[in-house]
């Protein structure tokens, strides 16, 4: 199931099948890590070190330009994206990317987060995608939600991202 970018608004839950316990907690674990956490704008590098701190799973997190007065945290897991000074990202083993899609999208409704800005061209969507889209955050500031799988060591792992343009990149 893909989740075009205006659908976005579309929030129907969708069950994670409740097999092999193990699997299925983690996803459900990180899905709701990445609701609660990745849109605060509090969160730091030692905040997410604590808080993404769950077993198969792998995160990345840096914030540039913290809203608030933490000092700044580096990429450290893979080099910045262009034009973005924020990235919170969790992934785990397995594919649960409609799910994924559908946690975003309640998580962004959540938050407020729910009026549409321009997909700078840079994101491109895969045949794995299951929801990107831009969402407006103030009026200098654009998120980028980015949901799918993609391969990991053991096989397909699902992922959560989001991506703050940063404010000249917004405008473009």
């Amino acid at each position: 199931m893909r989740l075009a970018a205006s659908l976005l608004c579309l929030c129907v839950a969708m069950p994670i099948p409740a097999t092999a316990g193990g699997a299925v907690a983690t996803a459900r674990s990180a899905m709701q890590l990445f609701a609660d956490h990745c849109f605060s704008p509090y969160m730091t590098a030692a905040k997410a070190a604590k808080t993404f701190a769950l077993s198969g799973t792998s995160y990345d997190f840096y914030d540039l330009d913290p809203f608030s007065s933490a000092a700044p945290s580096p990429a450290t897991q893979r080099a910045v994206t262009p034009g973005t000074d924020r990235r919170c990202e969790i992934a785990f083993p397995g594919n649960y990317a409609d799910q994924a899609a559908q946690i975003a999208v309640q998580a962004l409704a959540s938050e407020g987060i729910t009026t549409p800005a321009p997909l700078p061209a840079r994101y491109k969507e895969s045949a794995e995608t299951t929801l990107l889209a831009a969402r407006q955050l103030n009026p200098r500031r654009v998120a980028v939600v980015h949901t799918g799988t993609r391969h990991g060591t053991n096989g397909p792992e699902t992922y959560l991202l989001v991506e703050r343009l940063s404010p000249a990149a917004s405008t473009d």
